[in-house]
């Protein structure tokens, strides 16, 4: 039998049979996500092989446990060939990432999202069949480098050449409604909602009057978008 370390006292077969995750590889990645998924109210099962790692969450995540994530027996030990849904979060161990990976796609497991640190070990977990393959630092990178090349406050792209850019109104769009603004025509980008000091985020409307102060969320291809952001 393959050498576990558990901490905390729930059996991973019953956080397997809830709405929950199972996250492989608890460093600065790992840990942020798992985290993150237990304050919106999901159950998740923690794996490490570091003891130092996986120790810092007792207590913060559901079930932790140190274990060889590489070793098919130890998924097995913990149920994890019974979860839903597994985040491959290995980050700097390539060969570990994808062998982890293999073992959950020959799981059966329904949805993985895989931690890829470059784009060669992108497309190798692209080629074993990973339908979600994340690139954090990558993807960081390039939207902090929209962010300083406009007047954006924050930026995030959604797939190839489309972006939500969060924004404040130039001059000229205050004082009257939207809908005569003629920004789409213009610019080729849709003001989707705005926030006013003090209140909660709402949906732009034709009729909506922006006010000096407010801030709006924009969406578009990211040239425009950026373009636009840029008036402000």
């Amino acid at each position: 039998m393959v050498k576990l370390h558990l901490f905390g006292g729930t059996d991973p077969a019953e956080v397997a049979a809830a709405d929950s995750v199972v996250v492989i590889g608890l460093g600065r990645f790992g840990q942020a996500l798992a985290l993150e998924l237990m304050d919106n109210g999901t159950d998740v099962l923690g794996i490490d092989e570091r003891e130092d790692a996986a120790q810092s969450l007792n207590g913060l995540l559901t079930h932790v446990v140190q274990a060889d994530a590489t070793k098919e027996e130890a998924l097995r030990q913990l149920s994890v060939h019974e979860f839903d849904r597994a985040v491959v979060a290995i980050g700097t161990d390539i060969e570990a990432s994808i062998l982890v990976t293999s073992l959950l796609l020959r799981f059966g497991i329904r949805d993985i999202w895989a931690k890829a640190v470059s784009d060669p070990h992108g497309a190798i977990l692209e080629q074993l069949g990973v339908g979600h393959v994340v690139y954090p630092e990558k993807d960081m990178g390039r939207r902090v480098a929209h962010l300083v090349r406009g007047r954006m406050q924050d930026y995030i792209e959604v797939g190839d050449d489309f972006a939500l850019v969060k924004t404040t109104v130039h001059p000229e769009f205050l004082g009257r409604p939207l809908g005569e603004t003629g920004i789409r025509g213009r610019f080729g980008v849709t003001v989707t909602a705005f926030k006013r000091e003090g209140q909660p985020w709402s949906y732009a409307t034709a009729e909506t009057v922006l006010e000096p102060g407010d801030t709006i969320l924009v969406t578009g291809p990211v040239r425009r978008a950026e373009s636009f952001s840029q008036r402000m």
